[in-house]
């Protein structure tokens, strides 16, 4: 199986990607963390985006706050998919960084989650792993078929409660 990069551009974005890590342990999903800084390192960031695909990475997820172009200058390095998760920090309650995130010139896309959305973010690097991995894919249905069925029992239970 392919494994994930998970890049923080400040370990102060350590707190959001651990929902990413505990989707990843979930699935069997092997991963690798790492920080790296679009604008304090960026020739570190571009030789690991560069190579991520021949080092055995399947996508690459991006988590970073204010000016978030982290997800965007490693996409810029490889076709790899990259997932952005724009991080939730003091100023602008996060709105920078997912505008900062989503607004990518044609031709260099980046998939971006909900602001501190790492559990999503680790989902969909699942879902573009499965493409070619039945196993992973039979893991993802049996997720949603849980999930469904815990929303199910919730909804009984309100209409029992409320004897609908």
């Amino acid at each position: 199986m392919k494994k994930v990069a998970v890049i923080m551009g400040s370990d102060s974005d350590l707190p959001v990607v651990e929902k990413a890590f505990e989707v990843f342990r979930s699935y069997g999903i092997p991963f690798e963390v790492h920080v790296y800084s679009a604008h304090r390192t960026p020739e570190e960031a571009r030789a690991f985006s560069a190579n991520a695909a021949e080092n055995g990475f399947g996508a690459i997820i991006a988590a970073a706050g204010k000016a978030a172009h982290l997800a965007g200058a490693l996409a810029a390095n490889t076709t790899l998919p990259v997932i952005g998760i724009p991080v939730k920090s003091s100023t602008l309650d996060g709105l920078d960084a997912l505008l900062s995130t989503v607004q990518m010139p044609s031709g260099i896309p980046v998939a971006t989650v909900a602001i501190d959305g790492a559990a999503n973010a680790a989902i969909l690097a699942a879902e573009i792993l499965a493409v070619s991995d039945e196993e992973l894919r039979a893991k993802l249905v049996a997720a949603r078929k849980a999930a469904a069925e815990k929303v199910l029992e919730k909804n009984a239970e309100i209409s029992a409660k409320y004897g609908l």
